[in-house]
């Protein structure tokens, strides 16, 4: 059940109208059930997965809270069979691709050995939230008595499949509120799953058939052409998950639950720490409180912080998917990270250029190549080809033809027949660019209702059209789905 399709959008009210109306003792199992039709629209039968791993770490959260002098050895069991789970379900078919692999190379004998295993939707969001919550166990705070309540915890399903990865403790409390229906929670709501939908049906849509099309073949393009292929997968995986976000974001206020934001503009970064501080912020700030400071953190020598910074952003891509192009996509943001840190130690040692690293003139060269090592790492993410990611970056970097010269012909990309929509992206995205800035500290600091109903109503209403009328063909799923 796609949060774009016709389904959700009769499933949504009607839970929320059934959740609003039932007597608050049976509204948590009503979502509970709610989330769990929403899993199973998919493959039923991994509901057989999700509810004995849910029920398992609920009971071996409270078996850690009446063993605290254990709790070391507990915690390590628990997120072991979590990760194993995990292992068997999203990486046994990686390790054994890998193996072949490597038999072959060095034996020229093909084994054969095949593990058709396929990935429940959202298993690695429930397993960082299940491991997240027997941490916080194991640091003292109390376990959840109900079992609805637990489990609504990881299911609810505007969260379900791709995050934010909630914390258990915010969350609990506001599912224990006895709420009423409250008119700004509709008024951020609403416009907030509009504005996702846009820009999945819009923008993130439309500019995967442009991405697609490089993607394809980039052999056949030139750098600049690949530069242009690059930026616009940048931008299709930003609005794709970043709409993700926002529909779930709206669609749990209209439940009157506040989930976290995920992005903070990502794209205006003056350097990539602050990058990861505004890209998909509920994982990084996991990454960091259950990765990064339990390894070692920044304490320590300098060598030991940049390998925990390296290890960190590996074992992060590696989660993103069971593929050596995300390992490798990981080990480069490891590595930006790091530049970055000696970078500022560089700069503490140059005082007398204080005046040029507070200038706007340097903040936006920050910004510009922050952005632009962002674009490059984004070839790696999208190309599970790795040995094609490698040439279409070398060809990007050295600019190396700088235009495409088949059949006489140069700059193909613009030459050949393209999408008619193409443009028209092209400008939406500019123009979303421009006003999604004041656009979210509106609806982040609460003004958003004080604009006038009928400009807001004219607004949102020609959103929709606008989806209507160039919705594509083919439901296409969040890219995010498959991790």
């Amino acid at each position: 059940m796609l949060f774009t399709t016709l389904q959700y959008l009769i499933f949504l009210p009607c839970v929320v109208a059934l959740f609003w109306v039932l007597p608050h003792k049976l509204r948590l199992p009503m979502l509970l059930i709610a989330s769990y039709v929403f899993y199973m629209s998919w493959i039923p039968q991994f509901i057989l997965l999700i509810v004995p791993m849910t029920f398992f770490n609920w009971v071996w959260g409270a078996f850690m809270h009446r063993h605290l002098d254990k709790r070391k050895l507990l915690l390590g069991i628990g997120i072991g069979i979590n990760l194993l789970i995990l292992g068997v379900f999203k990486y046994a078919n990686f390790v054994i691709g890998t193996a072949t692999a490597t038999m072959h190379l060095f034996t020229h004998k093909d084994p054969q050995w095949v593990c058709n295993i396929i990935l429940p939707l959202g298993i690695s969001f429930f397993t960082f939230e299940f491991i997240h919550y027997l941490f916080e166990i194991y640091r003292g705070n109390k376990p959840v008595n109900s079992f609805v309540l637990f489990a609504l915890f990881a299911a609810f399903f505007p969260t379900q499949i791709a995050g934010p990865v909630k914390r258990y403790p915010d969350f609990v409390a506001q599912m224990l509120e006895e709420k009423k229906p409250c008119l700004s929670d509709f008024d951020e709501g609403v416009p907030l799953i509009i504005m996702g939908m846009a820009k999945k049906l819009l923008l993130a849509n439309n500019l995967a058939t442009f991405v697609q099309m490089g993607f394809a073949e980039p052999s056949a393009y030139g750098a600049i052409e690949l530069w242009l292929f690059a930026y616009a997968f940048a931008f299709q995986i930003y609005f794709d998950f970043s709409a993700y976000t926002d529909i779930g974001r709206g669609s749990a206020m209209l439940f009157g639950y506040h989930i976290p934001i995920n992005f903070n503009l990502p794209f205006i970064a003056s350097n990539m720490a602050d990058f990861w501080r505004r890209w998909h912020i509920s994982l990084s700030t996991w990454l960091r409180d259950y990765l990064f400071i339990p390894i070692g953190g920044s304490r320590g020598a300098k060598w030991n912080v940049n390998w925990n910074i390296f290890l960190t952003m590996a074992l992060g891509g590696l989660w993103h998917g069971a593929a050596w192009n995300f390992v490798v996509w990981g080990i480069y943001h490891g590595l930006c990270l790091i530049v970055h840190r000696e970078f500022v130690v560089v700069k503490a040692k140059l005082p007398q250029l204080e005046a040029f690293w507070q200038s706007k003139v340097f903040h936006g060269m920050s910004v510009l190549l922050t952005f632009n090592a962002v674009v490059v790492g984004c070839v790696f993410f999208g190309m599970n080809n790795i040995q094609a990611a490698f040439n279409f970056v070398k060809r990007m970097v050295l600019l190396r033809p700088i235009f495409t010269s088949i059949e006489g012909h140069q700059f193909l990309v613009l030459k050949q027949e393209m999408p008619l929509v193409v443009p028209i992206v092209i400008a939406m995205t500019l123009i979303l660019l421009l006003i999604n800035y004041p656009l979210s500290k509106l609806i982040e600091k609460k003004a958003f209702s004080v604009v006038p109903v009928p400009v807001k109503a004219v607004y949102w209403s020609a959103l929709v059209v606008l989806m209507i009328t160039f919705l594509s063909n083919a439901a296409q799923p969040f890219i995010y789905f498959q991790f």
